[in-house]
């Protein structure tokens, strides 16, 4: 049975597609380069803050990313006001980590967003003690998929990687909990195309929160 979910934020558990662009085109705005779509955005998500900001570079015109230094220092600073900019839990989410907890898993968020972003947004959404552990991007930790994050909060829990389901919206969740040995479930209404989804190979695609909690059920 499992006894831990653990969970990617963007795009799993949160909404946070328009806080993100805003905070890119904010940036772009502020240091005079083309602004780019949600869709964009939608795309350049899920490696964390740099790699969302040196893409964003290239898709403005920045190809050899002249102004990154510049660029990623106003981004830190404005997303860390915006960060729960128009933000909302997807529906059923509240609702499934209720009936989580009541069954006494423990629950735990890895994010590639930044640390203190991360945090923040967790505790805002969805108020403090929801989540064990809430973990986002730290210097001198690996970001997924290396699974070394993922690993650390299972041990935390004291629970083995068999005994935790990993839960995400990407190509990247899909190779994270596969390098950590975890029974994997990829989420439809994230960020990414069911195509995408498809090919990286989950123990499954949930198109909503009661399919995550049949698996968790037939498991026991």
């Amino acid at each position: 049975m499992y006894r831990a979910c653990i969970f990617d934020l963007d795009g799993t558990l949160t909404d946070t597609l328009e806080s993100l662009t805003y905070s890119v085109n904010e940036t772009m705005k502020e240091i005079g380069l083309p602004e780019i779509t949600s869709e964009q955005c939608r795309e350049f998500v899920g490696n964390g803050a740099k790699v969302l900001i040196e893409k964003t570079l290239k898709a403005s015109g920045d190809e050899e990313l002249t102004r990154f230094d510049e660029a990623f220092a106003a981004y830190q600073r404005i997303f860390d006001k915006c960060c729960t900019y128009r933000v909302k839990p997807y529906p059923g989410i509240p609702e499934m980590l209720r009936e989580m907890k009541e069954q006494g898993l423990h629950l735990g968020v890895l994010s590639n967003k930044p640390d203190r972003q991360a945090v923040h947004v967790v505790e805002e959404i969805f108020g403090k003690g929801v989540f064990d552990h809430i973990q986002g991007q730290k210097d001198g930790i690996p970001r997924k998929p290396d699974p070394t994050a993922v690993l650390s909060i299972a041990g935390e829990f004291g629970i083995s990687p068999a005994e935790t389901l990993y839960i995400g919206d990407s190509e990247v969740d899909g190779a994270t909990g596969k390098a950590a040995g975890m029974d994997t479930i990829l989420v439809s209404w994230g960020f990414r195309s069911r195509d995408v989804l498809e090919a990286a190979g989950p123990l499954c695609i949930a198109d909503t929160t009661d399919k995550i909690l049949q698996i968790i059920r037939e498991k026991e």
